[in-house]
């Protein structure tokens, strides 16, 4: 049940990111609640791994926007680098 509680997070932290970070995003708001939720398990398996998460307990929201925000901005710059 946790990991689907992380994805559900996950989607709400990716429309916080988006909201934080406005402008052009290749691929759109789809991409951007997908990253969300790859934020959020990224978020919630380096906080297991670092020890502020134990076993089985998920990323909360403000961890999650932060991962959701980290992979947005490695996404714009990879997509970004492919176009040119």
């Amino acid at each position: 049940m946790s990991i689907i509680w992380t994805i559900i997070i996950g989607l709400v932290a990716g429309a916080i990111a988006k909201l934080l970070m406005p402008g052009r995003d290749p691929g759109g708001f789809i991409i951007t609640t997908v990253l969300g939720i790859v934020g959020a398990l990224v978020a919630t398996y380096l906080g297991q791994a670092v020890g502020w998460y134990r076993a089985g307990e998920g990323a909360g929201l403000i961890g999650a926007v932060v991962g959701a925000v980290i992979v947005l901005v490695i996404y714009r710059m990879v997509a970004g680098r492919s176009r040119a």
